[in-house]
C-alpha cells in the first residue's frame, strides 16, 4: 500500500483455544490442566496472543484478571474460529456419512439449541437427514423404548428411561413470573405487596403449569403443600409456549429451569414472597443404543457441546 509494508496477523488456533478455555474455566491454571500443558506454557501463549493483537487483552481486577474491551472482542472471534475449525475437521472426517438420525427433545431446547446445532451438523454432513420430534418426557421415553428415536434430550423426572443416558447438566428449578412486576394482578401477589416478608397467605397461589400427567406439577404442588402454602391451578396447557404467554400476561407463576426462558418472563426471588425452595433437575442425553452409528454419535457430540456452552455462558445457571 503505497510503499507501506503491512503484515497480516495469523492467529494461532492452539493459542486461541488456551485463551478461550481459561475464560470458560475461570482460571488459566485450570485451563493448563485441562489442556495438558504447564501454567508457564499457557502464560507464554497469552503473551504471544497479546503481541499478535497489538493491544492489552487483560486488566487487573482485584487479585485476578478480567478482559478488556479488546479481549471481549477477540474472545467472540476465538469462539467462532475454533467452532469453524472443528466443523471443517468434522466435515472432512465425516464427508462420506449417510443415513438419518431421529432426535427427540423437549420444548425448552427447540428455539435455544436446535437451529445452531442442526445448522452445524447439516454443513458438516449434508448427506445425513435429521428427523426431529419435540415432545414431553413421557412421549420421548416411549419413543426411545420403541426405537422410534435414536437420541433424546430431556429432563430426568425420576421415571425409568433407557439406561443409555448421560447427564449433561444439573440446573435449579425457579419460580417464574412476568417480566413486568405489575403484570401479576392476582390477589395472592397483592397480599404479598401489602405484607412484605409474610410467610403465610390466605390467598391461594395461582399456578401456570403443564397439564397432567406432568412430574413437575407434582414436584411443585408437593413443595407448596409441605410449606403450608395454598395454591390453585390458574392455567394449564400441553404447550410450553402457551405457559409462557399466560405467565407473561400475569395469570400466575410458573416453574422451570433457567434454560431457554423467553425475554417476557423472569425468575422470581422466592424469599421475598415466601415461596418454598425447589430442587434441581438433571438434563440428560439418552441414546436408544449404547453403540450408536456414526451420524448419531456425531449429533450427540454437538448437542452436548451446545448445552454445556449455553450453561457456561449464562450466569443464571
Amino acid at each position: 500500500m503505497k510503499g507501506e509494508s503491512m503484515s497480516q496477523v495469523m492467529f494461532d488456533l492452539d493459542v486461541l483455544r488456551s485463551f478461550s478455555t481459561g475464560i470458560a474455566l475461570g482460571s488459566y491454571a485450570r485451563a493448563a490442566d485441562r489442556l495438558g500443558r504447564s501454567t508457564s506454557a499457557v502464560s507464554a501463549q497469552l503473551k504471544k496472543l497479546e503481541g499478535q493483537a497489538g493491544t492489552a487483552l487483560f486488566r487487573k481486577a482485584g487479585r485476578g484478571l478480567e478482559l478488556t474491551d479488546a479481549g471481549e472482542t477477540l474472545l467472540a472471534y476465538a469462539h467462532r474460529m475454533l467452532e469453524l475449525n472443528e466443523e471443517a475437521g468434522a466435515a472432512l472426517r465425516g464427508a462420506d456419512l449417510e443415513g438419518w438420525v431421529r432426535l427427540g427433545l423437549q420444548e425448552d431446547f427447540g428455539e435455544t439449541l436446535l437451529p445452531a446445532v442442526l445448522g452445524r451438523f447439516a454443513r458438516a454432513h449434508p448427506r445425513v437427514r435429521i428427523e426431529a420430534c419435540v415432545a414431553r418426557s413421557a412421549e420421548l421415553r416411549e419413543r426411545l423404548e420403541l426405537r422410534q428415536l435414536d437420541l433424546a434430550l430431556a429432563w430426568d423426572t425420576g421415571e425409568q428411561m433407557t439406561p443409555h443416558g448421560e447427564r449433561v447438566a444439573r440446573l435449579p428449578l425457579q419460580w417464574i413470573g412476568p417480566r413486568a412486576p405489575d403484570a401479576l394482578d392476582a390477589a395472592w401477589w397483592k397480599e404479598r405487596e401489602r405484607r412484605p416478608g409474610a410467610r403465610k397467605s390466605k390467598e391461594p397461589l395461582p399456578l401456570v403449569l403443564l397439564d397432567a400427567p406432568c412430574p413437575l406439577r407434582e414436584i411443585v404442588t408437593a413443595a407448596l403443600d409441605r410449606a403450608g402454602t395454598p395454591w390453585r391451578h390458574a392455567f394449564t396447557s400441553a404447550s410450553l409456549a402457551a405457559l409462557w404467554a399466560a405467565t407473561s400476561a400475569g395469570l400466575g407463576l410458573s416453574v422451570r429451569t433457567p434454560f431457554g426462558l423467553p425475554a417476557h418472563v423472569r425468575a422470581i426471588d422466592r424469599t421475598a414472597v415466601g415461596l418454598p425452595a425447589l430442587p434441581q433437575m438433571s438434563l440428560m442425553l439418552y441414546r436408544a443404543q449404547a453403540a450408536a452409528e456414526a451420524p448419531v454419535g456425531r449429533l450427540a457430540t454437538l448437542l452436548l457441546e451446545a448445552v454445556r456452552q449455553h450453561v457456561q455462558a449464562d450466569p443464571a445457571h
